[in-house]
Parts: C-alpha cells; sequence; structure tokens
C-alpha cells in the first residue's frame, strides 16, 4: 500500500494499487441506485483548440465541494465519498471537438443525478497514460479549469480542456553534491526479457555515500531500499536520494552505498515478487542485477553486508525477498509491510468460508482507512472507485498481478466478485500457497529457518491507516514460535504516515535502521 502521500492514492494510484469487467463492476456496484435515476446528467468536454493533435485516454469527471482556494477537485482520502468521478474512454478527440460524459454511467460513488441539490465544482482530465489508479495527476495529462455548477443540472456545462500538467523541476538541480552522488540503474533484465517478448529494463538509483571517492579502497555495506503503492522513479531520487544523502553527511547514518529500487509498473507495483503475471522479478534482482551492480561499485558483497529496508508495499517487497532468498540478504528492516498473513488481510480473512472481500460475516463493511482508530472508507468504496479510475494500476488489481494465478482470458484471476464481493476459494488458496508468508514459513521452516533466524525487523504503528498491524503481530508470533528471533516493534499511536518520526523529526526511523544495520556488517567499529 501506499507510503506517506496525503491524497488518496489506495484507489487511483495511495496505498499507489483493480484491489478488467469495468463496466459492468460500475454497474452492479451502483445497481441499487441506478434504477431510481430521474435522469441522466451530461457534461460537454471540449479540447481547446490550442492542440494541434487528437488525443486519446480515459476522461476522468471530478465533482466536488466547493472551496475557498480554487484548488484542483480530486478524490479525498479523508472522505472518498465526497467526490463524484466519472469516466468514458475516448480515442482521437481533434483540436475543437467536444465529447459528452454521462455522469450517471460509469460513476462513483453513485449517479450525479441523485447528488444532494447545492453548488459543487467540477473539472475534467484526460488520463493519457492510464496510470490515474497509480499516480493520479501525472506530467502530460490534460486538465480543465475548475468551474462552479448547480446540481440538480439544468443544463449541461461544458468544460474545455485548456492546460496539461507538467514535468516537475529538476529536484536535485540546485543540489551539484548529491546529484553527483546518484547514478542511474537502467538494466536490460535477460529474465524478464524472455518472459514477456520485449526489452524489460530494470530501474532505479545508486546513491554513493558522501566519502565514497575520498575512500578509493573501501568497499561498503549496500541497502537495498524499495518505495511502496505510488512511489516512482523519480520520487525515489527527489525524496529519498537528498535525504538519506544528508543524514550520512551530517553523521546521523553510518556510510553506506544505498540501492534505490523502482518497483513500479503499469499493473501497480511488481513487489520484486517471481509472478506468473508479472514476470520473475525477484530472480532477475538477485540473479542479474545484483551482480551487476556489485561489479559496477564497490559494495560489500558479503550477506552480512547486502540488507533490504522498504515500507508499504515495498515492506512487503523486502520481507518476501528476505523470506525467499535468504542467503542473499543479512536482514530486512521493512516498516509497515502489507499483509504477511492473508488470514489477516488488512481486515479481512481471506480464507474464512464464505469469505467476502466486502463485508464481514455481521453484515458490516470492511473498512480500509483509519484515522486515531475511526474507520473512514470501506473496502467495497476502494473497489468500486478504482474499477471508475480504469483498469490499471489500482491497489487492488495490483495485488491481482503479484499474487493471482493468470485466468482464462490471460489476465491475473480476480480474487472476489466484482459485483457481490464474493471471494473465490480457489483463487484465495493460490494466493495462499505461493505469496502468503505467514504460510512458508510454517511450512518451510526446517529448510530455511537456519539462513533466517534473526534477519526479521519490522516496525509498525498501532494504528497504521491501513490495518497493517495486525498481520505483523501474527508474523511476530510465528516467528518466535519457530524459534525465530524476530526484532518488531509496535509503535504506540503511529499511523502508516508517522511511523519513521521521532519528536520533530520526521524521518528519524532511518538513523536507527542503518546504525542497525551498520554494525552487523562492521560489528569491529
Amino acid at each position: 500500500m501506499f507510503f506517506a502521500k496525503n491524497k488518496f492514492k489506495l484507489p487511483y494510484t495511495v496505498f499507489i494499487i483493480a484491489f478488467g469487467a469495468v463496466l459492468f463492476f460500475a454497474h452492479c456496484t451502483n445497481a441499487q441506485t441506478v434504477n431510481t435515476t430521474p435522469q441522466h446528467a451530461f457534461f460537454h468536454v471540449t479540447l481547446d483548440h490550442s492542440f494541434s493533435s487528437p488525443v486519446s485516454g480515459r476522461l476522468l469527471l471530478f465533482i466536488g465541494p466547493v472551496t475557498e482556494d480554487g484548488s484542483s477537485v480530486d478524490v479525498n482520502m479523508m472522505a472518498p465519498q465526497s467526490v463524484y468521478v466519472a469516466a468514458k474512454e475516448i480515442q482521437q478527440l481533434a483540436p475543437g471537438e467536444t465529447v459528452d460524459i454521462d455522469a450517471d454511467d460509469l460513476v462513483f460513488p453513485q449517479p450525479l443525478s441523485l447528488a444532494t441539490a447545492g453548488s459543487y465544482r467540477a473539472q475534467a482530465v484526460l488520463d493519457v497514460h492510464h496510470s490515474y489508479n497509480y499516480v493520479g495527476r501525472a506530467p502530460g495529462n490534460l486538465f480543465s479549469t475548475p468551474a462552479s455548477v448547480a446540481l440538480p443540472l439544468t443544463t449541461s456545462p461544458t468544460l474545455t480542456l485548456t492546460n496539461v500538467v507538467p514535468e516537475p523541476p529538476d529536484a536535485l538541480a540546485q543540489n551539484p553534491e548529491v546529484n553527483a552522488a546518484v547514478k542511474s540503474i537502467d538494466y536490460v533484465s535477460p529474465l524478464l526479457t524472455k518472459f514477456w517478448g520485449r526489452e524489460i529494463h530494470m530501474h532505479g538509483w545508486v546513491l554513493l555515500p558522501p566519502d565514497y571517492d575520498a575512500h578509493p579502497n573501501d568497499t561498503y555495506p549496500t541497502v537495498y531500499f524499495t518505495h511502496g503503492f505510488g512511489g516512482t522513479l523519480n520520487g525515489l531520487r527527489a525524496r529519498y536520494a537528498p535525504l538519506l544523502y544528508g543524514r550520512m553527511k551530517q553523521g546521523k547514518m553510518p556510510p553506506m552505498i544505498w540501492v534505490l529500487l523502482d518497483e513500479s509498473s503499469a499493473t501497480g507495483t511488481h513487489e520484486f515478487a517471481d509472478s506468473v503475471n508479472n514476470g520473475p522479478w525477484g530472480a532477475a534482482l538477485t540473479t542479474e542485477l545484483i551482480p551487476n551492480l556489485e561489479a559496477s561499485y564497490r559494495m560489500d558483497a558479503r550477506t552480512s553486508s547486502r540488507f533490504l529496508q522498504g515500507h508499504s508495499s515495498g515492506g512487503w517487497a523486502t520481507l518476501w525477498l528476505q523470506t525467499h532468498y535468504p542467503k542473499i540478504f543479512g536482514g530486512t528492516w521493512s516498516t509497515s509491510p502489507d499483509p504477511s498473513d492473508f488470514h489477516i488481510f488488512s481486515t479481512i480473512d481471506l480464507y474464512a468460508p464464505k469469505a467476502n472481500f466486502y463485508q464481514a460475516p455481521d453484515g458490516t463493511l470492511n473498512p480500509i482507512l483509519r484515522v486515531q482508530g475511526k474507520p473512514l472508507s470501506s473496502m467495497k468504496q476502494l473497489a468500486a472507485l478504482e474499477s471508475v479510475m480504469g483498469d490499471y494500476g489500482g491497489q487492488i488489481s495490483s495485488f491481482e498481478w503479484v499474487f493471482s494465478p493468470r485466468g482464462p482470458d490471460g489476465r491475473p484471476a480476480h480474487l472476489f466478485d466484482r459485483a457481490t464481493g464474493a471471494i473465490d476459494p480457489n483463487v484465495a488458496a493460490y494466493w495462499r500457497e505461493h505469496y502468503d508468508i505467514v504460510e512458508y514459513l510454517n511450512k518451510n521452516w526446517k529448510s530455511v529457518g537456519p539462513e533466517l533466524r534473526g534477519k526479521y525487523h519490522l516496525a509498525v504503528g498501532t494504528d497504521d491507516t491501513f490495518y497493517l498491524d495486525g498481520a505483523a503481530h501474527s508474523l511476530e508470533a510465528t516467528l518466535n514460535r519457530l524459534g525465530g528471533e524476530p526484532h518488531f516493534t509496535f509503535v504506540p499511536g503511529r499511523s502508516h504516515f508517522n511511523v519513521y518520526m521521532d519528536g520533530e523529526d520526521r524521518w528519524a526511523l532511518f538513523d536507527k535502521i542503518a546504525a542497525e544495520m551498520y554494525k552487523i556488517a562492521r560489528p569491529e567499529k
């Protein structure tokens, strides 16, 4: 799930990753309201004459509350049902042409004609990359100026696509020292290329420590870090490179090489798992990319000097890599990881008899997001919004691309029925057999345990936003019972987004993690 972004990337990105039969699903999830719709609410969307060529993509219409600051209209993480989102695929819309979008057709959370009467703001966005579920409003997307509308509609408003989301400025342009320490990774993987039948590149960044050039004979412990859902290659460079370099330069962290790995893809996050849908990402990392990097940089290539770290979906990825490649890595420091026990998939037991993704046995909706213990949105809302946003890149569909068997249509099999929420026990059994980490450890500890003892380090808040502390407790109990000597910390009151904080320092946990790694790699220092 997604990491430290204050917008709702679970459905369209947070929490990044649909969680595809999109039209059918959207119709079914709103079936209780569609039959009572008095009339359809249409908007006209025009491509401005300033554009020189036709455009295609997924047209998204956002209708939300009036704001004083005139800001963009977008989904609201803390109140997902407060913003209506309608969608329509368009092809080759020419400059000056207009297309109609029906805000009662493919729409979340209900047909717009059923909205409470009053004043609203509307904005159109053309998702040209079909990536809104993962990154939201990305560079290259077209958008209109927000316009005031009154509901119910008496006429069809016109919104004109006049603007293009620009590329962000180079975050390191004014920081030449860090820029020089960041080296690009663009590696063509033979394993992934064979799987896909076309060139597949593995991307990331190598961040060298401040004293790297001053000590040409030294080798360095190496940390393989990967982001959570919604993270990107550019985000790794812009956010983590200056953060980690600065803390090393200040002496808060010991000198190590950090490999910042991009795990994003068109399907969400591949999580460096070996998957029948995404391909052998774990094997490609451990047998191809890491040897290539160790031949190019002065990395200490001993197991005791190779470490893993990641947050959220990146936290699950690093747990997975440590578990399945125990002789490669000397330990993982995973924070707020996605569920390692699918008996506790946030708030759902995927293996329960007649399990339902949407509803608990008592009929209440399964929550997905909470703040200070208060549920704010449900799994059903997440799935519905993801389907409106599009086929690819949502949090739920991302899990299916990693964990599911391949379905008859060549796409990942759905874990659950998108209309009813009923979980397919055969797909759940596949998830259990192949990707449930607790299940794997219970079955294979005799063979893998000696290589894993003491290597699991985990931190999670007791008020994790996505209920991820539950599965972490199960993993800790499993490792304790097996003699795995885990090092788990449950941070009181912390959420998914502030678990690294200590006092006023938002990122203090990095210092503690790095110190623990370095002590293992350099016990003499």
